[in-house]
């Protein structure tokens, strides 16, 4: 068994089955609901809490949260199908802040136009997601330590690149103003990754593809005996999600208007949260897209709450670490009862 099949729960790696299932409708609906409803519960308590009160519950700081966690929801996201298909990718937040800082760079120092800087940024994104994929299912390498060694990589590169300095000049007005802007109430970026969520939600849930890549995760030899291209689907799942990271990197490029020398961490790990706290949710047990909205919801509506009460600056990585150790406990359970269900 690899370390992806010992860490990556049971069920979150099957097929969506149609299969009857014993107990209570009223429990299973429950089960699928209840992160929703915590998250509705954390959302009323920092909006009656005193310290909060006065700031969680308005439009401005909605505007904020959203905003801020449309780059998660987009790593996230993309954090969906490696996991689908039974592997891990630790590069995404890497690849998101390279394509931000090679955006970035393209503009400021050789003063391409936005539309180039942008396509090469996304590009970049999907290039790496192919040397991953590459080397996950030609060269079989262990995708756990294959994409770690890619996010020390790229962490490297952009500090070369950048000399540890933040690019601050040169970004296009565009950009920014479209970091900025609001459509409806709403930042622009948000309605990004609404078009992102449905059009993954319909790839893994209405086509061949997104059904075959949880064959793969449940059992890639069975995959292939019945005739599944394992390692080219794999492969294309690795391009997919690095492409989605390298555009989260160009809408953190607009959100910030400007980029740092960061490595991308703290983006990966609360996506990760948001990602394992998903398969918790709408099918427990199992990775999907609307349960991963739900989970960057509910780290995006804590963190901001303990935030606004005025909760230390640790506050934020320690949540983001706890909720993570949960999220995975708990769909990991829920992917074995689901597992035992369908054998029984």
């Amino acid at each position: 068994m690899t370390i992806e099949e010992s860490t990556v729960p049971a069920s979150t790696r099957t097929a969506e089955p149609k299969r009857k299932r014993g107990g209570s409708p009223l429990l299973h609906t429950a089960e699928r609901y209840a992160l929703l409803g915590l998250t509705v519960v954390i959302a009323l308590f920092f909006s009656v809490w005193p310290g909060s009160s006065s700031t969680f519950p308005t439009m401005a700081n909605l505007n904020v949260v959203t905003g801020s966690q449309a780059v998660v929801a987009l790593i996230a996201l993309a954090a969906l199908f490696p996991l689908v298909s039974g592997y891990f990718d630790f590069s995404l937040g890497a690849i998101a802040a390279t394509s931000s800082v090679l955006c970035a760079g393209l503009m400021s120092h050789n003063r391409l136009p936005l539309g180039v800087a942008a396509v090469a940024a996304i590009a970049l994104g999907a290039a790496c997601g192919a040397v991953n994929g590459l080397l996950v299912t030609r060269a079989r390498l262990n995708a756990f330590v294959t994409t770690l060694g890619s996010a020390t990589l790229l962490g490297g590169a952009i500090q070369w690149y950048t000399g540890g300095a933040t690019i601050l000049e040169g970004i296009s007005p565009v950009l920014t103003r479209f970091g900025s802007a609001q459509f409806l109430g709403l930042p622009r970026v948000v309605y990004v990754v609404v078009v992102v969520m449905l059009v993954l939600w319909y790839v893994l849930t209405h086509t061949p593809y997104g059904r075959a890549l949880y064959a793969i995760g449940s059992n890639a030899r069975s995959a292939r005996l019945v005739g599944l291209r394992v390692d080219r689907d794999v492969f294309i799942g690795f391009v997919i999600s690095g492409t989605i990271a390298g555009v989260a990197g160009v809408l953190q490029l607009a959100r910030t208007g400007s980029a740092t020398a960061d490595s991308g961490s703290s983006l990966l790990f609360a996506a990760l949260a948001a990602v394992f706290l998903g398969a918790t949710a709408v099918n427990p047990g199992l990775f999907n897209v609307f349960g991963t909205m739900i989970g960057v919801l509910f780290v995006s509506a804590s963190v901001s709450g303990l935030t606004l009460a005025g909760a230390s600056n640790w506050a934020q990585p320690v949540f983001n670490g706890a909720a993570l150790l949960a999220a995975v406990g708990l769909s990991t359970y829920l992917g074995h009862r689901r597992g035992a269900a369908a054998t029984s």
